[in-house]
């Protein structure tokens, strides 16, 4: 049988994209149907599970099994599928408001077990699809709808917060250079564990602080850096403090720990969806006898 070689356009749907123009989310679309076309992934083996707001249309637009969540879920969701069938691809994506705030719960245990999944955060440091409000990642003081005088909130340094949940791939990404984020999102898959990529995206219509211009200005691209080793923790750490979390590349790899599947007592081998299933009688009848 002859492979199959895809391209970015097998990832694409039919559906076409409502996020206002210019918005960095169609960037990180993009950067992910090259990545997958880069892997040559089946569509089939492939679940995106999509979490809320402008940044969770992108299960819509994406060309595989898709699972829209409730606000701040994708993780659990995304865990639950990688464990009942660990053959698939499962890529959860959402914003930093999504994830950083009523998700950031679920995102620390999902980093500190090392499940062998990815997650790509949208990271506009506003909520969009809700007219502007402040997030997790708003700076101190920014005005906003529901900021008129400036957020009290000190923000989320999501890198710093990976690092110290124990990350084992870690990298952050800007909507303006897609092929570099193909790049980082498909090392990203390959990564046996828990992978981030933090993706600046910037949103167009409500922030206009953190603007294309600013990042173009201001990031440092680590991947550049002949000097910069991702595999050293320490340097990590340090590195994202001394810039502010204003880096995008690889900032820390780790492929020496055990994914969560690895430690878990009684994990078989099979995944869940082909395992055989005891239909007779007399099986649940003696379950249901137990338990009476």
């Amino acid at each position: 049988m002859a492979t199959v070689v895809r391209t970015p356009k097998d990832y694409r749907t039919n559906a076409a994209p409502w996020w206002c123009p210019g918005c960095g989310d169609f960037g990180v679309l993009r950067a992910l149907q090259e990545a997958a076309a880069k892997l040559n992934l089946a569509p089939e083996n492939v679940v995106l599970v999509a979490g809320i707001g402008c940044s969770g249309k992108i299960g819509d637009y994406f060309r595989s099994y898709s699972v829209h969540t409730v606000h701040g879920r994708t993780m659990p969701v995304a865990m639950g599928i990688k464990l009942a069938n660990r053959n698939l691809t499962v890529i959860a994506a959402g914003g930093d408001g999504d994830g950083y705030g009523i998700g950031l719960n679920h995102f620390i245990h999902a980093v500190r077990r090392n499940i062998d999944i990815t997650y790509i955060v949208m990271d506009n440091h506003i909520y969009g699809l809700t007219k502007g409000q402040f997030s997790p990642t708003s700076a101190q003081g920014f005005k906003t709808t529901s900021s008129p005088a400036g957020t009290a909130d000190r923000p989320v340094k999501p890198l710093q917060l990976a690092l110290a949940a124990g990350v084992t791939y870690l990298a952050q990404a800007f909507s303006s250079y897609p092929d570099h984020m193909a790049e980082i999102i498909a090392e990203a898959i390959q990564h046996k564990g828990f992978s981030l990529v933090n993706c600046i995206s910037p949103c167009v219509t409500y922030n206009k602080v953190n603007t294309y211009d600013f990042y173009k200005e201001n990031l440092v691209n680590l991947d550049e850096d002949p000097d910069y080793d991702p595999r050293n923790y320490d340097l990590a750490v340090d590195t994202v403090r001394k810039y502010d979390e204003l880096v995008i590349g690889r900032i820390y790899i780790d492929d020496s720990q055990p994914t969560y599947q690895d430690l878990l007592p009684g994990y078989a081998e099979e995944p869940l969806v082909h395992a055989r299933l005891e239909y007779e009688p007399e099986h649940w009848r003696a379950i249901l006898k137990e338990f009476a």
